[in-house]
């Protein structure tokens, strides 16, 4: 959700406010509940692939663009494939992002499938990888998985834990990581070439606040960069509904910026106008708002150690959830794009990243109330049965 007060800040003076309210601004534009109803957990009466996939669709992504295909056609397996029309080719020409929110559907799914009873036997591309600098990532299967009923399987415990797992994008509290948890986050078990960093100190935080707000800078003064999440935002309950993906903004002041003509993509997209300010001032008080950070990397940048990456990070994404800590991905400066490589460098050298390394995940760790749900496709939208 948008920080209201920033937006208002932002508004001061211009009326807006004060016509909408003199109409009832408090009394419109919920969440349209069909857009969250996957986060209710799946009917218990699906096929069993299909509650599975019930769990998986709730997986974190880039852009909320839910770019996953599960085909079905074959019995006892699901078979994973991008969906070229739904990448973010501006931001993540490579689809590196992309390929990461695969594994974390990966991961999900297979959570879900031990819940079902079943031993979840994966292969990574099993028709072979794109490289890492393809443009195109659909054509091959990103992961087949074979279900074996296995009544002695064992349950993962993460499982209670994805129907409350969020994206908190709100500002944290004023308050560093408590030393338990991040020691449970410092041990938490990492696939093979992977590792994890943090920072939790003052003086460890500010230099990577100050690298998060340059880059969200960068992307939103870029002007394809900026396209690139305008023509995502869904603003009003109606667009939301309509699309359930992408960046949903709800609630009586959207609608009302929206009814008044101050919320439009040319609008947002044009420097100074209320649409684009408030953008800016929401990225960056989010990046004030953070008191921890961390970081996952790879030792190297193949398309399997990108799958690895989601793989690892819904894990830790549900441990911290269990823990009562917000996290929040913040992945602009880790874009392939030339504008922002400078920057990027620069990043690097901070957190002494060289030569095949590669950091896959940037992230906002915390203490904050859960928020609400994002919206969520059918799951039809994603199956091929």
């Amino acid at each position: 959700m948008m920080n209201r007060r920033r937006f208002l800040k932002t508004l001061g003076g211009t009326g807006v406010v004060l016509a909408a309210s003199a109409v009832g601004l408090s009394q419109c534009d919920q969440m349209p509940s069909e857009a969250i109803e996957s986060w209710q957990g799946p009917n218990e009466t699906l096929e069993d692939r299909e509650w599975m996939l019930s769990y998986a669709l709730l997986a974190p992504n880039p852009h909320n663009m839910q770019s996953w295909i599960a085909d079905l056609r074959q019995n006892n397996i699901i078979t994973i494939f991008a969906d070229d029309s739904r990448l973010l080719p501006d931001t993540d020409p490579y689809s590196r992002q992309i390929t990461i929110g695969q594994g974390t559907f990966l991961e999900i799914l297979t959570i879900a499938a031990r819940q079902r009873g079943y031993r979840p036997l994966v292969i990574l591309y099993p028709d072979g990888s794109p490289a890492e600098d393809a443009l195109e990532i659909g054509a091959r299967a990103i992961a087949r998985i074979t279900l074996q009923k296995d009544p002695t399987i064992k349950r993962d415990p993460l499982f209670e834990q994805l129907l409350k797992r969020r994206s908190n994008k709100q500002p944290y509290r004023q308050v560093s990581l408590s030393a338990d948890h991040h020691g449970q986050m410092k041990a938490f078990n990492l696939l093979p070439g992977q590792k994890t960093g943090f920072a939790i100190t003052e003086d460890t935080v500010r230099p990577l606040r100050d690298f998060a707000k340059k880059a969200m800078i960068t992307e939103m003064t870029t002007p394809r960069t900026l396209k690139e999440s305008v023509v995502r935002t869904r603003i009003g309950a109606d667009e939301i509904a309509k699309h359930r993906d992408g960046i949903d903004l709800n609630g009586p002041l959207f609608w009302w910026l929206k009814a008044f003509g101050q919320f439009s993509e040319e609008k947002a997209m044009t420097p100074g106008t209320i649409a684009h300010q408030g953008g800016l001032d929401y990225a960056l008080g989010w990046a004030d708002g953070t008191h921890g950070f961390g970081w996952l990397s790879t030792q190297d940048n193949s398309r399997e150690a990108q799958v690895n990456a989601g793989r690892s990070y819904v894990r830790l994404n549900l441990m911290a959830t269990s823990l009562g800590i917000a996290m929040h991905p913040v992945s602009q400066i880790l874009q392939e794009y030339p504008e922002m490589t400078a920057l990027q460098t620069a990043f690097n050298q901070h957190l002494n990243i060289g030569g095949q390394e590669r950091i896959q995940m940037f992230f906002r760790i915390g203490y904050q109330e859960k928020p609400a749900p994002s919206p969520r496709r059918k799951l039809t939208d994603i199956m091929r049965a």
